[in-house]
Formats: structure tokens, C-alpha cells, sequence
């Protein structure tokens, strides 16, 4: 007795002391290699207004900076808040909360109880049948049992440390996805918005040119019955009123077909938009310092959900390769046991009491282990490609948002000073026309330039807003909740 109790001991003591060794690999960030600074900053021309706050390692862009009309702030945490996308990203972010919780638990041992009572008829034939006819005067024999199991293993390669950095980085990875599909909604809201709004002066450009039209048309009408104008300019001057009057309608149509998807996106059903302010007053003063470096992409929710994946796989390459070395394990229970009903918990005649140590050791799997191992540590470079990816990309995207930034704003200007040749111009048209130095087609093309510039200009402020929202989204977004 002595020497097993010896041998129990010994075998617990080898365990703990090795229950301090990992077989896996602390997570490395690798060397992305990031620029000091985005391709366009230098010339983007972006620094002179006010700046975006900076920390030591972040960027602060509240939404509520980058998009102050009190319409769309409104639809924002409506949509925020009433999402269904994002309803769904929650519950996914408790499931895991949950499986990290039951994580941090590897450690304790399970145990088990376990009662129960059978009746067995023996043969009269069998030692065990007479043996009980003669000592208990009955065919059968009556087994009480309770039993209270303990199961332990010792963490020796520290899976259970490799389980709760797992399933912890896989929390954190669904948090940043949160903050990122928050981000996005955000975005797809203020695009949404800025659509609506660019729609509604498309419709009013439109009913100005319909005025004019109809105007220039009741002028050649009065020509061509005081015969100064043939049939011909008259055909001319209706055929460009009515390329006014086609864009209404198609601008109504846009309209509600966007207000439809914008109230779906903020979770309700399809109703009208309230818009406030001009398209012109839309775009936000916020802009970025051209000395912000690259690094400080790391923010970004994508990346950081990027890099937890790889810090995840990491964990499952660890285990993978656990899983090939032996495991101890502590089994002890203790329990009552009787074939009397009445003597079943009479205490210490009745107790029972088991104490076991097992070492299992993988030996032969088919290669199923080191297969696993394998395929992990594939999955693992899998993953770190992956982030090494997505800041390449996070990099280009505020390049591209920046290089909008910069060209919209030059392209606006020279669109500006278009309006004001072709305003002058048109006037210029009226005024030759009824003095009988132009024609009805001089007329007509002045004022099919002039809609054709102002459709112009409201792409070009459509493609600004969307050069603001891209901008604000490749920074990473600004995610109050975090």
C-alpha cells in the first residue's frame, strides 16, 4: 500500500512540475514593412483645416466629426441601434464571450455522481448463485451503489492556456468585425444620405431646366406664329423641353427607391427621409494631418480582426501539436456500496474509495495527428497572409480616399467656373436670339450644355461625399462603443 500511495504521489508531483511547459509558440507580430506615410498625404492638401486627434497609437474619428448634419446624425443611430446585421454581430459576439468563459475553466477537474440499484438472478448452477442462495437465502443478489468520480488532467504541454488564447482572440476578432460592420453601416447611411441629397438637386436642376424650356419654347412658338421660325425650331425647342421634363420623373423614381433602402438599413420599414441643408453644405471640415504615418492603420477594425486570426490559428497550431504528446491524468472517487438496502450508507463499513493515475500516449493514429498539426500550421501561414494582406490594402485604401480627396476638390473648382461661362452663355444666347443674331440651335445647344454641366456637378459632388465617407471608413471608422 505504501508503495502505490508512493507511486500516486510521485505521479502527481512529475505532472504539476511539468504542467508549466508549452509546446507551442508565443504569437510574433511579423515585420509588415509599413511606409512612414500615405502616398498622397504630402500633396493632398488636406492639413490646412482641422485636424484629426491623434494619440500615440490611434486616430479619434468620431462619426459625429465627420458627419455634423443633424439629419443624417439621426438616421446614423437609428441605424446604429435598430440594425438587424448588427443585432446579429452582438449575439455572435455572446456565444463566443461564452465559449471563452467556459475556456478560462480548463484547469478545474470534472466530477460526476452516479446512484444506482440492480437485481441480479444468478443460476443455480453458478459459484456466485449458490454461494447466494446459501449465505442469503435468496436467487438473486442486490447491488447499492453511489459513487462520487473526480477526473483531473494535468496541463503538462498547456493546452488549457492555448484553448483560453484561442478562444480569446476569436472574442476579440468577432469584437473588431463588430466595430467594423458598425463602421460600414455607418458609411452606407452618410451614402445613402448624400445620395438622397444630390438626387433632390438633380430634381430641382431638372424643374429649372423645364422652366426654361418651357419658357424658350412659348418665345419660339410666338417666332413661329409671326412666321420668323420654321416648324423645325419649334420640333427643336419642344424635343429639349421634354429631355428636361425626363429627368424628373427618373429623379422621383431614384428618390424613393433610395429613401426605401436607406429606412431598411436603419431598420425600419420604407418611408420618406427627412433631409436638412444643401448638398453644398454637406461636406465635412474634418480632414487628415499629412504627417499621420501609415502605422497607425492598426486601428482599423479589419486589420486587428486580421491579426487576432492569426493569433487564433497560432493557439490551434499549439494544440494540434499537444495532442501528440502524452497526457496524465488524476482519476479518484469514492463512493458507497452494499448489497443490503439498509446497510447501503452505514459509514465506514459501506464506503468505498478509488484513487487511479493514467498516462495515455498517442502511438499509432493512422497519421491523423501529425496531419492535424500540418494542416494547422498551413492554416496559421494561411492566416498570417491574410494580415499581411489586409494592410496592404488598408494602405491603398486611404491612398485612393486620399488621391480623391484632392482631385474632387480641383475638379469642383473648374466645374464652377464652367457654370459661370455657360450661365453667361446662355443669357448671351436669349438676349443674340431675340435680336435676331443667333439661332434657334445656338439657343438650344446653350442651354443642353449648361444641364449637361450641372448633371455634371452634381456627380462630381456625389463622388466628394463619397471620397469623405471612403476616407473616413479606410481610417478605421470611429466606433463610440469600443
Amino acid at each position: 500500500m505504501r508503495t502505490f500511495n508512493r507511486y500516486i504521489i510521485t505521479g502527481l508531483a512529475l505532472a504539476l512540475s511539468l504542467s508549466a511547459c508549452r509546446v507551442g509558440k508565443e504569437y510574433r507580430r511579423a515585420d509588415l514593412g509599413l511606409p512612414g506615410k500615405y502616398r498622397q498625404a504630402q500633396d493632398a492638401g488636406l492639413a490646412a483645416a482641422q485636424p484629426i486627434a491623434l494619440t500615440a497609437d490611434s486616430v479619434t474619428l468620431s462619426w459625429r466629426e465627420f458627419f455634423k448634419d443633424p439629419s443624417l446624425a439621426a438616421l446614423i443611430e437609428k441605424a446604429l441601434v435598430k440594425n438587424n446585421d448588427i443585432a446579429v454581430a452582438m449575439m455572435n459576439m455572446q456565444q463566443l464571450d461564452l465559449t471563452y468563459r467556459q475556456a478560462k475553466q480548463g484547469l478545474l477537474p470534472t466530477a460526476d455522481l452516479s446512484v444506482g440499484a440492480n437485481r441480479t438472478w444468478l443460476s443455480t448452477n453458478s459459484l456466485n448463485g449458490s454461494l447466494s442462495d446459501q449465505f442469503l437465502g435468496t436467487s438473486y443478489m442486490d447491488d447499492y451503489s453511489a459513487t462520487i468520480r473526480l477526473s483531473w488532467e494535468a496541463d503538462i504541454w498547456g493546452k488549457t492556456r492555448m484553448q483560453r488564447e484561442g478562444a480569446l482572440a476569436n472574442y476579440f476578432a468577432q469584437k473588431e468585425n463588430l466595430s467594423a460592420l458598425r463602421t460600414r453601416i455607418v458609411v452606407q447611411v452618410a451614402q445613402a444620405y448624400y445620395n438622397l441629397v444630390t438626387l433632390d438637386e438633380q430634381l430641382k436642376i431638372a424643374r429649372r431646366n423645364v422652366e426654361l424650356g418651357d419658357s424658350t419654347l412659348n418665345m419660339i412658338r410666338l417666332q413661329y406664329a409671326s412666321a420668323q421660325v420654321n416648324s423645325l425650331a419649334l420640333e427643336q425647342a419642344e424635343a429639349q423641353k421634354k429631355t428636361a421634363e425626363l429627368l424628373v420623373p427618373a429623379a422621383l423614381q431614384d428618390i424613393a427607391v433610395q429613401e426605401n433602402a436607406l429606412s431598411i438599413l436603419c431598420g425600419s420599414y420604407p418611408d420618406s427621409i427627412q433631409r436638412s441643408g444643401a448638398a453644398s453644405a454637406l461636406v465635412s471640415g474634418v480632414t487628415l494631418p499629412a504627417d499621420v504615418p501609415a502605422r497607425l492603420l492598426s486601428r482599423r477594425p479589419d486589420v486587428k480582426a486580421a491579426e487576432y486570426a492569426v493569433i487564433a490559428a497560432n493557439s490551434q497550431t499549439g494544440l494540434a501539436k499537444a495532442a501528440m504528446y502524452p497526457a496524465i491524468s488524476l482519476t479518484p472517487s469514492i463512493g458507497a456500496n452494499s448489497f443490503k438496502f439498509n446497510t447501503w450508507f452505514d459509514l465506514p463499513g459501506s464506503m468505498v474509495k478509488t484513487v487511479a493515475v493514467n498516462i495515455a500516449q498517442p502511438l499509432f493514429q493512422k497519421r491523423q495527428l501529425k496531419t492535424a498539426h500540418e494542416i494547422a500550421q498551413i492554416e496559421q501561414q494561411k492566416a498570417a497572409v491574410q494580415f499581411r494582406q489586409s494592410v496592404l490594402a488598408a494602405v491603398g485604401e486611404v491612398s485612393d480616399a486620399l488621391a480623391k480627396s484632392q482631385h474632387v476638390e480641383t475638379r469642383l473648382r473648374l466645374v464652377g467656373e464652367k457654370k459661370a461661362s455657360l450661365t453667361k452663355a446662355n443669357q448671351d444666347a436669349l438676349v443674340l436670339y431675340r435680336s435676331g443674331m443667333a439661332t434657334y440651335l445656338e439657343v438650344i445647344t446653350a442651354q443642353n450644355n449648361a444641364l449637361q454641366n450641372d448633371l455634371e456637378a452634381i456627380n462630381i459632388r456625389r463622388e466628394q461625399f463619397n471620397a469623405v465617407t471612403d476616407l473616413y471608413r479606410a481610417l478605421g471608422g470611429g466606433d463610440e462603443q469600443r
